[in-house]
């Protein structure tokens, strides 16, 4: 059977005399390359429906591979020949009309003589050219919604006025962007890549206004190193409205508000939650037994939610000082950041918010700035609350405000377990429920989320933090780790999977690129994310039992 391996289109003029709806047979110039042994001759119909005096067709030529070196192809009517040839076998355009009009002139194609027209009509495929006008309009429908490309005119402009010896030397055009949408110009380096990048973008602004975006990236599949030291360098080119992110929608401030509300209750249904000792029996089933469905009546839950809101209000001062940090780090850079979507959660509260770069980013210095300073934020209040709940727990003034949770909640973090163990103090630990004030709780929380944040994967803090300090190809070996210890549970305990599902559906692509996407960010930047990525890890990672026996962390049976 042969193989379609190409198609080329070009536009043939003749003329049409027809007024009524007839159909049109179109043969096609089938070539035959060296390895070809077998020829494909693709028919398609049209169907003309107005009075017109010039028409265009299409000629389509097909490449196709088989087994057969000769032989004629012939179509159902028998009236279709082909000439054996040793470079091509070409097959000439035949029209058909209706009976009783008159068959409209074409005109030849090569030095072949005119063709012979059938008094009958042909038999037509079942797919016709209803099926070909479908193909060629959704083609022309995807180059519509698509985004807008780069005008050529405005490419051949940049390359002279833009690039030159003492920039940048263009060797050679490919495609950029995710669609194709930009021009990446591929060349050599003519100096300091930052300050030839600088120069570059002054002189685009000068050329061509607002209009386009310029990016420095590494040089895709670049065999060798720049002989300047650091990855080979190309630059591409981008419209500002297809490459800048659109303003924030009305229906997404209201999504962003609905979320935050549930938010809220959620943090209040863990502050209730936290009160497991005081509550009513029906209560408290309904929060320790799995197989519970119904929940209680909510009037029995009235009286505890003053006493949950202090919880709540840790919970959500977290996320707030979280949210606080991006912004905080983006102002003095003029980034600008969507508003935060918060993720409910009742295990923690929340999983956090999703808040997305309204601006490109200048550089990866940026990227890493941006991304750190949330989760450190937030990671600094926590652990204050934390720490202060810990030295309230041991407080015997603070007796009355003390909750009692199961002693094993604390072998979830092998970070947070030990430091609890070494405040509170072998007897406290070493028991079956271990009382301890609301702090903990949220400062625990607070912890767990921010590290869950900070994992290296997709577009989370942790995710942006590692590909501008270290780059893509990083951040695709710790994605693939980090997915592979969720699924198997390593780190994140019982959290591990709906946390893993919600990064695969709401984050898991990773960030795009900066404007200058090459220069390095700096020794303590990635000092600071390699640090913060090791304390994630102790963060997340349970207590094995045999470890937790031997501190005195919870009451493990190990028979």
């Amino acid at each position: 059977m042969g193989t379609l391996t190409s198609c080329s289109f070009s536009a043939v003029n003749f003329r049409s005399s027809s007024s009524s709806i007839f159909r049109e047979r179109v043969r096609v110039e089938v070539f035959e390359s060296r390895k070809v042994k077998r020829n494909l001759c693709l028919l398609f119909t049209g169907i003309i429906s107005k009075e017109v005096s010039q028409e265009k067709f299409f000629k389509i030529r097909c490449f196709s591979g088989g087994n057969n070196d000769d032989g004629d192809y012939t179509n159902n009517d028998g009236d279709v020949k082909e000439n054996n040839s040793s470079s091509s076998k070409e097959s000439i355009v035949t029209t058909a009309s209706p009976t009783g009009e008159t068959a409209p002139e074409e005109r030849s194609i090569g030095n072949d003589p005119p063709p012979s027209v059938s008094s009958r009509p042909p038999n037509i495929a079942p797919l016709g050219s209803g099926y070909s006008d479908f193909q060629i309009d959704s083609f022309k429908l995807m180059e519509l919604l698509g985004p807008e490309k780069v005008d050529p005119s405005d490419v051949k402009l940049i390359k002279d006025k833009l690039f030159g010896y003492s920039t940048f030397w263009v060797t050679k055009e490919e495609s950029f962007g995710d669609l194709g949408e930009g021009i990446l110009f591929l060349g050599n380096i003519r100096g300091k890549r930052e300050d030839v990048f600088t120069k570059l973008q002054t002189q685009l602004a000068e050329i061509m206004g607002d209009k386009y975006n310029l990016y420095m990236v590494e040089e895709p599949d670049s065999e060798a190193p720049d002989p300047r030291g650091g990855p080979r360098v190309s630059f591409g080119l981008l419209r500002k409205e297809v490459s800048e992110p659109g303003p924030t929608t009305l229906w997404q401030y209201v999504i962003a508000l609905l979320l935050f509300l549930l938010t809220i209750g959620s943090s209040v249904e863990l502050g209730i939650a936290s009160q497991i000792n005081r509550l009513p029996p029906e209560i408290a089933k309904y929060f320790t037994d799995p197989n519970a469905i119904e929940p209680p009546d909510m009037e029995l839950l009235y009286p505890f939610v003053e006493s949950a809101l202090p919880l709540a209000y840790g919970v959500l001062g977290v996320l707030l000082f979280h949210e606080v940090g991006h912004f905080l780090a983006a102002f003095p850079k003029k980034v600008k950041l969507s508003i935060p979507f918060f993720i409910p959660n009742i295990t923690l509260g929340s999983f956090g918010a999703i808040t997305q770069f309204k601006s490109i980013l200048p550089d990866r210095s940026t990227k890493v700035d941006i991304s750190l300073a949330g989760p450190f934020a937030g990671a600094a209040l926590s652990f204050s609350m934390f720490a202060v709940g810990l030295l309230l727990s041991s407080n015997p003034d603070a007796a009355g405000d003390l909750v009692q949770v199961p002693s094993m909640l604390f072998q979830g973090s092998l970070l947070l377990g030990l430091i609890s163990r070494a405040t509170l103090g072998y007897a406290a630990m070493h028991a079956a429920t271990v009382s301890i004030h609301p702090l903990v709780i949220a400062g625990w929380c607070g912890l767990t989320t921010t590290a869950f944040n900070m994992l290296p994967v997709g577009c989370l803090d942790g995710g942006r933090a590692v590909q501008g300090a270290f780059g893509k190809g990083a951040l695709v070996g710790f994605g693939l780790t980090t997915y592979t210890l969720l699924g198997l549970g390593v780190i994140g305990g019982p959290l591990s999977l709906p946390w893993g599902l919600y990064v695969l559906i709401c984050q898991r692509t990773p960030e795009k690129s900066c404007l200058n996407d090459v220069t390095e960010v700096g020794t303590w930047r990635k000092t600071a994310v390699t640090v913060a990525i090791f304390l994630v890890v102790l963060t997340l990672l349970p207590i094995w039992d045999e470890l937790a026996e031997e501190l005195g962390i919870g009451l493990v049976n190990t028979f």
